[in-house]
């Protein structure tokens, strides 16, 4: 993209205009309305990603000299598909143009699906990315999930990553000779000095907090066998430069965009972690970008010298940590041996020294879990572990990762429909909980972790360790009250919950529009008044703590750092806690006499 955006139209010359629609999908809710907000919380990676890469072709006019390419992005988590206007738009420039249906995970190909039918009805060039088409090709030997309905429809396929590919797709869609299938999973691309992940701000405003999105690095070297990204992206990591990095965040700060979500499965693992920390901490520093970041990281990222204080110092508030379970049983059989429950409290600790807020993924529904143990471990979490927002998810076997693959070739009885593969829904069997057990559990976890007595120890530990209480506040409302507010996931949720009777699913009935309208208005007047009553009983006791003196002493057993005696319900507990207590013994002691 060579550091800026493309031109506006009003400012390009006359000629032949291809028109490029980047759609990232939504998915449907229990009713079958698609989620859609006012404002949606989480920008989209992938659109930055490929808007980058598709306004660099535009650039570069890989059409020829007489073609520019319109792009409009469309993330229908805060956008409308409007498809008969976008039709007419088609229309207005001879059918020139194509759907580009953008980072497609596997809850969300049920709506990329109906969304590419209405646009193949009109013979609209359309083709479908993303990490469940890619998985499925990766994983499936080509007996894939319901990748038939792209074939029949005429969909293009487009496997693996976009750098260095994209200018071969514009040119087949304007020639209208799209290829069936586009398959680069056995060679990914480097992007060191490719095009940066860029969104404009009249796309970024549509998210909440104005920040954006950007990855640092690709692939992961570990080989849990629930995730899908080391068989999308590879075990090889792939990285930007801090050039590349540098690049980016100026060009973002020249639209008045500062925060950012570095979306790298595990930056600690990124080589150029270092290089790119130096690189920012210069620009906070130096230039006076007032740079607000959260990174995702393992359990072990403390290990790395300077790793954490260089985090602060470059702007990190917020880390994500792939915790997933307390129980070294449950971590084993999930291929997760790098998560060591002896280093969890260190590690959550020299967070909290540096006043950086903790956020950890945590999995239901391993082998070893049953409601009675669920509730026993997410107790010791509240008492043991100096952790702030816990984000709870359910063992799904996503198309893509090994879990899938096993259970698919095992014949395993797995969920059909694919939009209830989002993390928040039973679809797969468990040994020892039925369907309805876990679901219960899973809703319960939820209420059991953010109660209001917790709740204001949160608060304390936050206002204690120099965390802002502020940021903690609006997160506790979203995670506290967002499965039982909206039935969805808190990382889905967003500001006021938008509906349209044409976005229902297709087999589903349509409902009288003034039945709609009405039930909408007072579902949406109701979930306000339940909002403004979570957002008040947390922020009153966060003002009582924060304007309380003796809040700065307050100490529990979480941040007691050194209390790492053996009587720790962590270890003593946990399915497998006193044996992993005990191999961390016999390293430490060969380490020692070596």
């Amino acid at each position: 993209m060579n550091g800026r955006p493309p031109l506006p139209k009003s400012t390009r010359p006359a000629g032949r205009r291809f028109q490029l629609f980047l759609i990232k999908p939504s998915h449907y809710d229990d009713r079958g309305y698609v989620i859609r907000w006012w404002r949606s919380m989480i920008p989209s990676n992938s659109l930055a990603a490929v808007y980058g890469i598709a306004a660099d072709c535009a650039d570069r006019e890989v059409l020829g000299p007489d073609v520019e390419i319109d792009i409009e992005v469309i993330d229908e988590t805060n956008t409308r598909v409007d498809v008969p206007a976008i039709l007419a738009q088609l229309r207005e420039n001879d059918g020139f143009g194509m759907i580009a249906l953008v980072g497609v995970q596997s809850n969300q190909y049920p709506r990329a699906v109906d969304i590419a039918r209405m646009f193949r009805e009109a013979d609209v060039p359309v083709a479908i990315g993303g990490f469940h088409v890619s998985g499925c090709l990766a994983m499936l030997d080509d007996d894939n999930v319901d990748l038939d309905q792209c074939r029949k429809l005429g969909v293009s396929i487009f496997a693996g990553e976009a750098e260095g590919r994209f200018d071969t797709v514009l040119r087949d869609a304007a020639a209208r000779r799209l290829e069936p299938v586009y398959n680069f999973m056995n060679d990914l691309p480097g992007i060191e000095g490719e095009p940066a992940p860029f969104l404009p701000k009249r796309f970024v405003e549509r998210t909440t907090g104005l920040s954006s999105s950007f990855d640092a690095g690709r692939g992961c070297p570990y080989q849990c066998s629930f995730c899908t990204i080391i068989n999308v992206q590879g075990r090889k990591s792939r990285f930007r430069t801090a050039d590349d990095v540098e690049q980016l965040v100026r060009l973002n700060w020249a639209e008045g965009i500062h925060k950012f979500f570095i979306t790298d499965d595990n930056f600690a693992r990124n080589r150029e972690w270092e290089p790119i920390f130096d690189r920012l901490i210069e620009l906070r520093e130096r230039d006076g970008i007032p740079l607000g970041l959260m990174i995702q990281v393992d359990t072990l990222c403390h290990k790395i010298e300077n790793f954490v204080e260089k985090a602060k110092r470059a702007g990190v508030t917020r880390v994500f940590i792939g915790l997933e379970n307390v129980n070294p049983e449950n971590l084993a059989a999930a291929k997760k041996r790098q998560n060591k429950i002896t280093e969890y409290r260190e590690m959550l600790l020299d967070w909290k020294a540096q006043g950086i807020m903790t956020l950890a993924g945590y999995i239901l529904g391993f082998p070893a879990d049953t409601p009675e143990t669920i509730r026993r471990d997410i107790a010791i979490i509240q008492e043991e572990l100096p952790l702030d927002v816990i984000e709870f998810f359910i063992l799904t076997p996503l198309p893509g990762s090994e879990d899938h693959q096993k259970a698919w070739r095992a014949g395993t009885p797995l969920e059909p429909d694919l939009n209830a593969y989002d993390l928040n829904n039973v679809c797969m069997p468990h040994e020892r909980m039925s369907r309805q057990e876990l679901e219960d559990i899973y809703s319960e976890a939820w209420r059991l972790y953010y109660t209001p007595a917790h709740i204001r120890t949160l608060l304390r530990r936050a206002a204690a360790t120099g965390c802002s209480v502020t940021s903690l506040v609006k997160l506790l409302v979203q995670f506290g009250i967002g499965v039982r507010l909206e039935g969805i996931h808190p990382l889905e949720i967003g500001v006021v919950r938008l509906r349209h009777p044409s976005e229902r699913r297709p087999g589903l009935p349509q409902e009288n529009p003034v039945s709609f309208w009405t039930r909408f208005a007072v579902e949406t007047v109701a979930k306000q008044m339940r909002l403004v009553g979570a957002i008040t009983r947390v922020a009153i006791p966060a003002i009582v703590i924060t304007k309380n003196p003796a809040t700065k002493a307050y100490t529990d057993k979480a941040l007691t750092k050194g209390a790492e005696d053996e009587t720790l319900d962590l270890y003593q507990k946990t399915t497998g806690g006193q044996a992993a207590v005990a191999h961390s013994k016999k390293i430490a002691a060969l380490t020692a006499r070596a």
